[in-house]
């Protein structure tokens, strides 16, 4: 197996050997065909997101939605506040702690995840991967994903100290 150390320095900053572009072109090609599946639910890919999260773990913080989406506040707090418009969610303060607030379904919020069933089923085709080549890649960019936070954390080796 050939190591980035053995490619030549020509071939490093070639575009079509970054893996970073392979998964931003992924990815960008994955919101295009959410764009379209989603669009009969009337919900974004982000909305999509919190959502199944809700759907999935119920009532939650929005601090403890925000983690496991991996968003901030900043690009969070509207998402919800645009599912609570449309009513799906209620955003509730916490009486404990009104730094806290809790994000509930709403009776249309939980009847939507029926629609939503048909929306995992629509990207698998879309992607031609079987199940087992789904499980294989999400696998892989998990480990792709931990590594990564690894190395941020570490920071030493993205900087050469």
């Amino acid at each position: 197996m050939t190591t980035l150390s053995e490619l030549p320095d020509e071939q490093l900053l070639r575009l079509d050997h970054q893996i970073c572009f392979s998964l931003h072109a992924a990815a960008r090609a994955f919101n295009g065909v959410y764009r379209l599946a989603l669009r009969d639910l009337d919900l974004t890919y982000p909305q999509y997101l919190a959502m199944l999260v809700l759907w999935e773990d119920g009532d939650q913080p929005v601090k403890q939605i925000g983690e496991r989406l991996r968003l901030d506040s900043g690009t969070l707090s509207p998402l919800l506040k645009r599912l609570e418009m449309a009513g799906l969610v209620r955003r509730e303060r916490s009486a404990e702690d009104e730094r806290s607030v809790t994000v509930r379904l709403t009776e249309a919020g939980t009847a939507l995840r029926g629609r939503a069933l048909e929306v995992p089923r629509r990207i698998s085709r879309a992607t031609g991967l079987d199940v087992a080549d789904i499980t294989e890649l999400r696998a892989l960019l998990e480990r792709v994903t931990t590594a990564l936070d690894a190395a941020v954390a570490d920071g030493a080796t993205l900087t050469g100290a």
